[in-house]
């Protein structure tokens, strides 16, 4: 199973994910990453996304086109500000190894909608350049669903959410009903991990996301796959 779809509406959509940053403990990468795969899963799983559910028709129809998914970042009030919006809000914390110099990443995704016009409080939200320090392995650990990430990508930390997002989007969609339910209970928790060349070549993944290349990468690239735990 891949992402990205042909887009066929006139004004692309997509699902807004907003990255807090904390200029002076700024969060780890893989924590973000994390947190954003969190965010994205628990928006689809909310039950006001379910049919009848006052958010079900926006994610039905972006979901239709393309789980396109764009990355920006806040502080302070702006942060505060975007709160106010729609959404889901996930905060991992740093591991205590880390946490004297790097703080909670936290990430909003919104209700998915039309790429423009936006609110006021995500359109003045700066979209490129969202980097957070690549430093460390993931402290999560048990987690029912890993994502991969494609090594030598060259990316930023904000295109890395957004792939990472895509990938828990299609586990999610693609587990068979008791794994998603474990899930669920697990809290969505996501373990991101980094494979060599050769890991990443030597095995195969239920889910493998194929970025369309329109933005960071030159071509279609698979960037992100995962995989899931399977009940006892």
């Amino acid at each position: 199973m891949s992402a990205e779809p042909t887009e066929t509406h006139d004004v692309p959509w997509a699902m807004q994910l907003v990255v807090y940053r904390d200029r002076g403990r700024p969060a780890r990468e893989v924590d973000v990453a994390e947190a954003a795969a969190r965010a994205v899963v628990m928006l689809l799983a909310d039950e006001r996304s379910a049919p009848g559910g006052p958010w079900h028709e926006a994610v039905r129809t972006w979901r239709d086109v393309q789980i396109r998914k764009l990355v920006r970042r806040a502080d302070g009030k702006r942060w505060e500000d975007v709160q106010a919006l729609p959404g889901v809000t996930v905060a991992q914390k740093a591991p205590t190894t880390a946490a004297d110099e790097h703080g909670t990443a936290a990430v909003r995704a919104f209700v998915p909608a039309p790429v423009q016009p936006l609110p006021k409080q995500l359109h003045k939200l700066q979209v490129s350049g969202t980097q957070f320090p690549a430093v460390g392995a993931s402290a999560t650990q048990n987690a029912v669903v890993t994502v991969e990430v494609a090594p030598g990508l060259g990316i930023s930390s904000g295109k890395l959410a957004a792939q990472c997002g895509h990938a828990a989007q299609l586990a999610w969609e693609a587990m068979p009903e008791a794994v998603r339910e474990r899930w669920r209970v697990d809290d969505y928790r996501v373990r991101v991990e980094f494979p060599s060349r050769d890991e990443w070549g030597g095995v195969q993944r239920p889910v493998t996301v194929t970025d369309a290349g329109l933005t960071e990468l030159d071509g279609p690239t698979d960037t992100t796959r995962a995989w899931w735990v399977e009940p006892a």
